[in-house]
């Protein structure tokens, strides 16, 4: 492709963004002052404009996410697009910087969750900011936006500098790629340290992190997430797949999606499908799924290779006996077995016979190590359970212990990564691979995410589900991806969230609030505002001169968001309202009622309790609403109110920390589920299942049961803005 543009005019934003892409661009000054820049296409036809060549380079880069993974993220590039001239304003450079600085203290890039041409563009305004941006950059004033700067300075060092070197000259900055000089700043701002691999940057509270995988390659890193069928991808799952991906992505190399499925007794086919709906739902774009039952025939090959040579034995040693010699390091008397005599029991095994059935398969490796995962670990259990894939073929099963380290070899994984919890398990997985002859797959680790008052243990997840303590697996007070989606986080949330915590081996205890928050910066923006009144109490409004025959107005659901639409508001002499807010109502007292304008309260009636039952009012709509105390929400009194179940979730455990011994159950949260009755105005009877909306003056609701029939209520689901306060708290 060839880009034709004025010399005093090159589309910096659209040739940096070529650059990244590795896009081969034959770019050449040669247009007239205030012509369009021109990319000229193989197939002869042209486009203009910086932003229309920008957006097509985005639309046919490789790299992942370049032009927005999504609708939404395009149209949030969109934006930023728009927003970058901005910077080319010299009476408006700094508040521009201030709003993207402000923005990215809870983001890592500007749109998703990787560089997009929205960065591109943004960079490229400040760099050719020149002198003013450097004075900035060196200070501590935007920290943030330094932070961002920077570490795409510092991973495009490359494209970039000679970008600025042949087109910015004095008058950009001839250190646009300067934040690889590591300029010292103070550790309250900024620290830097490099920690099982990964250089980690704390800015202002952000953190970023670049990884270093030990021998990688770029374009021949293959990485695998293997969940175990056994239930539904949690928020922790979560953590080890888009680290992974992540990973793949840094290196040009490929996941794949491999399911551990060698235990019959806790899987099946509902759960592999769960978790591919799960991934999905995630955004990982994989190479391949396999399965390790598919390697069943020559795992079992391994193993009687490795009775042959000595390295495995079968024991027939008590499950109970044998955990206590491995805790004591006493070699079992099955031990020193002949090999006849181990393959005559590994066919046992195999049968499933009745004297199979007491045996196991060890591995002959160090019964003294103090590493007590390496004394003869166990390698194949009997197991007469059909699989969910492949029936009854099989009588035995390998453990995980086992298989893993066999299939990441065979499959050609060069990175297996996993939690740090497994941690004592690595020299074990580098002796099995050793005595299998395998080359070495580099495990490369990083912590477990724990947040609080959360189990994240599946059988302890399953006992909630069996003994009726929630709906499902999907059920909205779990840490399934499809419990806290349908509780209504934005996976954009939970990706953000789970990237800023990095690959670090520090195990931490994370808040939920800090999700929910990051959540909210994301919907708050976009969802429609409603209004709805709570059933039990309600008190009318008359307002003696108001309006007798009802009218409606047409109003935005979002008065700062045209795309959240309009809807029709009904006035009239008869308003409902809270009774929370009418017994805080005096006499005389005037208010502001919302999307109106004030009205006088001239009486308050009241049963033979001192309950509120009605007021009575006068409207003052040339009064100022600055100067009222109550901002009241109403509705008007007619038939085409809709009904509504306001539904708020509490923790399933009331203690944040569980320790190791501790019984969860003996600190299982009693009540968790709340309902409340509400009335709503009638547009949101076109609400759909997974709509988001705000309720006003009461939070952010996601719509779990739209409008069936009049009889049966729309149920909205509660979702946490990071600052409610549980009855676990």
């Amino acid at each position: 492709m060839e880009l034709l543009f004025a010399a005093d005019s090159p589309p910096l934003h659209a040739i940096a963004a070529a650059k990244i892409s590795g896009i081969s661009l034959n770019s050449k000054p040669s247009l007239s002052s205030g012509s369009p820049p021109t990319l000229l296409l193989e197939t002869g036809k042209r486009l203009y404009g910086t932003n229309v060549i920008l957006r097509y380079i985005g639309r046919i880069s490789t790299v992942p996410g370049f032009y927005g993974r999504d609708a939404y993220q395009a149209s949030q590039v969109d934006e930023w697009l728009d927003y970058a001239p901005i910077f080319a304003s010299g009476s408006e450079f700094e508040g521009a910087c201030n709003f993207v600085d402000e923005y990215l203290l809870l983001n890592t890039f500007l749109a998703g969750y990787s560089l997009s041409i929205a960065d591109v563009a943004v960079w490229i305004g400040l760099a050719g900011a020149g002198l003013r941006w450097e004075s900035l950059r060196k200070s501590k004033k935007y920290q943030n936006l330094v932070r961002w700067f920077n570490s795409i300075s510092n991973e495009y060092d490359a494209q970039l500098s000679e970008l600025a070197s042949t087109f910015l000259g004095k008058r950009g900055s001839a250190k646009v790629a300067a934040s690889k000089s590591k300029e010292p700043q103070t550790s309250s701002s900024r620290s830097n340290t490099v920690e099982n691999g990964v250089h980690t940057t704390e800015t202002a509270g952000t953190r970023t992190f670049e990884v270093d995988l030990p021998d990688a390659e770029v374009g021949k890193v293959k990485l695998r997430f293997a969940p175990e069928p056994s239930g539904y991808l949690h928020i922790g799952h979560s953590k080890a797949a888009l680290l992974n991906q992540y990973f793949a992505e840094r290196y040009k190399g490929e996941v794949i999606i491999r399911f551990d499925d060698t235990n019959p007794d806790k899987e099946s086919s509902e759960f592999v499908d769960n978790l591919l709906k799960d991934i999905e739902t995630l955004g990982i774009k994989y190479s391949a799924i396999t399965y390790t039952s598919d390697h069943f025939p020559q795992i079992m090959e391994m193993a009687e290779k490795l009775i042959r040579e000595g390295k495995a034995y079968v024991d027939d040693t008590p499950r109970e006996k044998m955990q206590q010699e491995r805790m004591d390091g006493i070699e079992s008397r099955c031990r020193n077995n002949s090999v006849d005599e181990n393959l005559n029991l590994w066919k046992e095994m195999i049968a499933g016979s009745e004297r199979g059935l007491v045996c196991c398969l060890r591995g002959k490796l160090d019964m003294q190590d103090p590493n007590k995962s390496l004394r003869d670990p166990v390698y194949y259990r009997c197991n007469l359970t059909p699989h969910h894939r492949i029936g009854a073929k099989y009588k035995v099963y390998p453990t995980y212990d086992f298989c893993c380290p066999f299939v990441d070899a065979v499959e050609g994984i060069t990175h297996a990564l996993r939690s740090s919890e497994y941690h004592d398990r690595n020299d074990q997985y580098y002796r099995i691979q050793t005595d299998m002859g395998f080359r070495k797959v580099h495990i490369y680790e990083f912590s477990r995410l724990n947040m609080v008052y959360t189990l994240l243990s599946k059988r302890k997840l399953l006992w909630f589900v069996q003994n009726g303590k929630v709906e499902s697996w999907d059920d909205p007070r779990f840490p399934t991806v499809q419990g806290i989606v349908r509780r209504g986080l934005k996976i954009e949330a939970l990706i953000q969230f789970i990237l800023e915590q990095g690959a670090s081996k520090n195990l931490n205890l994370m808040e939920w609030d800090k999700l929910w928050a990051i959540n909210k910066k994301i919907i708050d923006p976009v969802c429609p505002r409603h209004t709805a009144v709570i059933e039990e109490r309600r008190v009318l409004l008359i307002l003696t001169d108001g309006p007798k025959d009802p009218f409606v107005r047409i109003l935005p659901k979002h008065k700062k968001y045209e795309g959240a639409g309009e809807k029709a508001v009904t006035y009239s002499n008869r308003l409902w309202i809270d009774y929370a807010d009418a017994e805080s109502i005096s006499v005389t007292e005037e208010v502001t009622l919302k999307d109106w304008g004030n009205a006088i309260v001239k009486e308050i009636k009241k049963d033979e309790n001192g309950i509120v039952t009605q007021l009575v009012g006068v409207l003052h709509l040339e009064g100022n609403v600055k100067k009222t105390k109550l901002k009241l929400t109403w509705l008007s009194d007619g038939n085409e109110l809709v009904r509504l179940t306001l539904v708020d979730f509490d923790y399933l455990i009331t203690k944040k920390k569980l320790e190791e011994d501790e019984d969860f159950t003996d600190v299982v949260n009693p009540c968790t589920r709340t309902e409340t009755s509400a009335l709503g105005e009638s547009d949101m009877r076109n609400l759909k299942r997974g709509d988001v909306i705000q309720l006003e003056r009461k939070g952010y609701y996601r719509c779990d049961i739209p409008l069936i029939r009049p009889s049966k209520p729309i149920v909205l689901f509660a979702i946490p803005d990071g600052k409610q306060q549980t009855v676990a708290k």
